[in-house]
């Protein structure tokens, strides 16, 4: 090798140090300051659910930790896939954020994506876990997980269950249980969570899967019938009502979750601070306490954790999407 050969590979190995030290150095500053300027929540559902309170309630977290603004950007539509689609786009800077649900692992399986819904993003917390109630009308003569599989398995394709929407949470989690108890329930599709509700309530339908937040005042009003909740362990804020899984089906599990992405890309140290702020607050215990009266289970994973889980829930439900033949709307 010549020396002026060896001059330039020294030159190029010294150049290359630099930029990844300036790199490194510029994002530490940019985390340093961060935030310098409103924060911009996009939520994937609509004004008014659990995505959206979510969403809000760490906006707010935000403004009172850094004294910034945030903006909730509610763009529903396509399962979520909007919402996701912008913020997959958006610069890495922590100045625009996706709050979403379990449905940010189901899409994948449902539709052709212009994302990918786990190396496009940089998952910040799993914020909270909604447990689902399985609810039925009290005309339904079962008060048991056991007394509703005995009562619908000899009645196939005649009892109808209610979702918010063809590959929504809540039809997942009535086919997995179609699946795990050999039944053949009937789906009705409607658009969105309350009119599944209260088409249940005038009893045009006859079960549900849905949010706490949405069945347990009916079923304090008397009006539906709780029978247990979906989720892998018993919910705080509904401890009274066992699991699925041990009331009749070990190994059911259906988690619906919130959570934080940021686009891929971001720096660490921003999302760590993100992060940091959502662990806060869910260790505060009127927070905690609110949000357990909402039905929500706080949870706040690391990021680590969240990658990892979200990994998981997209294996999972692609495997029941495909098998079950579900399409979305």
């Amino acid at each position: 090798m010549s020396k002026s050969a060896g001059r330039l590979g020294v030159f190029m190995l010294l150049l290359a140090s630099a930029c990844a030290c300036w790199a490194q150095g510029s994002a530490g500053d940019a985390a340093a300051s961060y935030p310098n300027r409103p924060i911009r929540i996009v939520v994937a559902l609509a004004p008014g659910g659990g995505v959206d309170t979510s969403g809000r309630m760490l906006g707010q977290r935000f403004t009172d930790a850094w004294g910034q603004q945030f903006v909730a950007d509610n763009r529903p539509g396509a399962g979520g896939t909007i919402a996701a689609a912008l913020v997959a786009r958006a610069t890495p800077d922590g100045y625009t954020l996706l709050m979403t649900s379990m449905g940010h692992a189901i899409t994948p399986a449902l539709y052709k994506l212009t994302y990918d819904a786990v190396t496009d993003f940089a998952p910040v917390s799993l914020f909270v876990q909604s447990p689902s109630v399985l609810a039925v009308h009290p005309s339904l003569p079962v008060k048991s997980v056991k007394e509703l599989i005995a009562f619908t398995k000899p009645r196939p394709d005649e009892i109808l269950f209610s979702s918010s929407g063809s590959g929504s949470g809540q039809h997942l989690a009535m086919e997995l249980l179609n699946r795990m108890a050999g039944l053949k329930l009937v789906h009705i599709p409607y658009k969105g969570t309350a009119p599944s509700i209260l088409d249940l309530v005038a009893g045009r339908v006859s079960i549900t899967s849905a949010s706490a937040i949405s069945t347990m005042p009916h079923v304090r009003g008397g009006k539906l019938r709780a029978l247990a909740v979906s989720s892998a362990k018993r919910s705080p804020s509904v401890p009274e009502l066992p699991t699925v899984a041990e009331a009749a089906l070990p190994g059911f599990a259906v988690d619906q979750w919130y959570g934080l992405f940021a686009p891929a890309g971001t720096p660490k140290e921003i999302v760590a601070k993100l992060h940091g702020e959502i662990a806060r607050l869910v260790a505060q215990p009127d927070a905690k306490q609110r949000l357990l009266t909402l039905g929500l289970d706080p949870v706040a994973s690391t990021p680590d954790e969240f990658t990892a889980y979200v990994k998981t829930e997209t294996v999972k439900w692609g495997k029941l999407v495909r098998e079950a033949g579900i399409r979305a709307n």
